[in-house]
């Protein structure tokens, strides 16, 4: 282990026991009309097991299951489906994810890929009319961009694997959070009242989050009886309901025919969703990417997602500069060039590996990578777009071929983090894509679906490139979720976190690694830490307390170029400490702050 990681854990053992929070055990029964909501801290320190997500009740939800008995993996799909009632416009069954699992037992990550897929129908003009991409905005509010879920079938194929309780047993606490209610807070209205105008556009929709025609009252009670139906539903037939049967068919033509206000005139254009694409929609377990940094392992999803293989890049070219030692300035300096190289090599080559050849290993070897660092200057910034370099043939400091601009990807989605009493960890991203989906609810089932296919290429960036993002039929879209994990010399967990935020994701996960590992922060800090993130364009983006502080004027020195971002991200984590606690951490802000719990709080 280097010398700056040895360090930093160090500092993080004292630091977890200065910071340590106990979370106030739940209350037996959910946030209701007459029940108190659960307790919100970002931090908390423990035995028997931890849960961190951005939601108090869904963290809840979790730590009930552990403190029945259920393991991390039962955990992770509680609150989950928890998050699915009170996080709807950032998860819930009608999306997909990624997960990453780490085996106490066996000491070995595995990870489930159960991103949407595109119709079998579909082909790379699956967004064109006349030759031109249709505009943006008209895609994500439409049938055409609903992929097939693959949330439910995530949930199953974890259980299968790992689980040790039936679904209908960790559905309950979700079941009865969305039957009971939960306390609107400002996070939700303000989500809400930024759909407003397109929810308007589906009745059922608007008769679901705009209660009497209003937005939702900040501290009224939020209720879902249809979701706590549906729930129940797939409690007692499993989650092969949604891909056959009634609910199935509802999804279908919900999604090929969109259920639009007539007297809304919006053109809600239709997908091309079938029973089939339902039916045969499996996820996969694959293995994990790893990347070995200061002597530690780092793991996270392959591709279909970038996630694993962007981190990992970036990490391997940080890993000949001694981050500890450095100022903030060179310490950001390196971490954004770092993200602008990696971003130039993912667009090149990531997409679907079922249709497409990504040179993953390639693009995670050290060879590769120094190839790629040698282009950074302590005194210079590189120019974005910057152009690929070639895994499979690396040449140093290599100018490379054409450049393409990353694409947009929605920036929402959520994270959650769990870990159990006998080891095992869970880091588990899931999404809708943008905030509130596509804004079609499937009529009396209480659910968005998703418009993940919007993070396909509507055309090809660079008409001179191979771009592998585009669509196909049952193909994937490439996402940046990057749910990870780490290990150390003995492949026992140091931290597992991860975080929402499109293509944000990957940096606000090297960022935070970064801070923790290399930096010396404590975990909580180093996700509360303010942001920057560089994803292969002109200007990087940074919250304001990057923008206001020093660091700034110092880096345009240099020649880099900014933007501001508000919030970057909503990161989630849980550490494991020496002593056999575990440190769960969350947001101290972002989205309301974020809800960090154990089974047995230290005091």
């Amino acid at each position: 282990m280097g010398r700056s990681v040895a360090r930093g854990l160090a500092v993080l053992a004292v630091s977890a026991a200065v910071v340590s929070v106990g979370a106030a055990p739940p209350s037996s029964g959910t946030a209701g009309q007459d029940s108190r909501p659960a307790e919100k801290v970002p931090v908390a320190v423990g035995h028997g097991g931890a849960v961190a997500s951005v939601d108090a009740d869904a963290s809840a939800a979790g730590v009930e299951i552990l403190r029945k008995g259920g393991n991390a993996v039962d955990a992770a799909v509680a609150t989950a489906a928890a998050l699915g009632v009170t996080e709807p416009y950032s998860a819930g069954i009608g999306g997909g994810g990624y997960f990453v699992y780490y085996d106490a037992r066996s000491r070995t990550v595995h990870t489930i890929d159960g991103r949407e897929t595109a119709p079998l129908t579909a082909d790379s003009g699956l967004f064109l009319e006349d030759g031109r991409p249709i505009p943006f905005a008209d895609a994500v509010t439409s049938g055409l961009a609903v992929g097939t879920p693959g949330t439910p079938a995530t949930w199953r194929t974890a259980l299968d694997s790992w689980g040790s309780e039936r679904l209908g047993a960790l559905l309950k606490p979700a079941e009865r959070l969305a039957r009971d209610g939960f306390t609107v807070d400002a996070t939700f209205r303000s989500q809400t009242e930024a759909n407003e105008a397109r929810f308007r556009n589906f009745p059922d929709t608007a008769e679901l989050f705009l209660p009497g025609g209003s937005l939702p009252v900040v501290g009224s009670t939020f209720r879902n009886p249809d979701l706590a139906r549906t729930y129940a539903e797939l409690g007692r037939k499993g989650v092969g309901a949604l891909y056959r049967g009634e609910l199935a068919e509802d999804i279908v033509d919900t999604v090929n025919k969109p259920p639009v206000d007539p007297a809304s005139g919006y053109d809600a254009r239709p997908g091309d969703l079938s029973l089939k694409d339902l039916a045969t929609y499996r996820a996969k377990r694959q293995a994990p990417t790893r990347t070995s940094y200061r002597g530690l392992g780092v793991y996270s999803i392959a591709p279909s997602s970038s996630g694993g293989t962007t981190v990992g890049e970036a990490l391997n070219i940080l890993e000949r500069t001694d981050l500890s030692k450095a100022s903030e300035v060179r310490y950001l300096h390196r971490f954004i060039e770092a993200s602008r190289i990696a971003f130039a090599d993912r667009g090149r080559w990531v997409g679907d590996p079922a249709f497409e050849d990504v040179p993953a290993k390639e693009l995670l070897s050290q060879r590769f990578a120094d190839s790629r660092e040698c282009l950074i200057e302590d005194d210079a910034v590189l120019t974005s777009p910057l152009a690929p370099g070639d895994p499979r043939d690396p040449a140093a400091c290599a100018p490379g071929g054409k450049a393409a601009p990353t694409t947009y990807e929605g920036e929402n989605t959520t994270h959650l983090t769990t870990a159990d009493k006998w080891g095992n960890v869970v880091a588990y991203t899931l999404t809708i894509e943008q905030t509130g989906g596509s804004g079609i609810t499937v009529p009396d089932r209480g659910f968005i679906l998703n418009n993940e296919l919007t993070d396909f290429s509507f055309a090809p960036a660079n008409p001179a490139v191979h771009d592998p993002n585009l669509p196909g039929p049952g193909k994937r879209p490439r996402s940046s979720i990057s749910p990870t994990i780490v290990l150390d010399r003995h492949d026992r967990p140091v931290v597992a976190l991860g975080s929402p935020g499109g293509a944000t994701i990957v940096t606000t996960v090297l960022q935070t690694l970064t801070g923790f590992l290399d930096r010396g922060l404590p975990l909580v800090d180093a996700i509360a830490a303010p942001r920057a993130s560089q994803r292969n364009q002109t200007t990087t983006e940074l919250e304001p307390g990057l923008w206001d502080s020093p660091s700034r004027a110092r880096l345009e020195a240099l020649g880099h170029g900014f933007r501001q971002n508000p919030e970057i991200g909503a990161a989630t984590g849980v550490q494991r400490l020496p002593d056999g606690k575990w440190l769960a951490a969350a947001e101290t802000v972002r989205r309301g702050g974020g809800s960090a719990m154990v089974v047995r709080p230290s005091r």
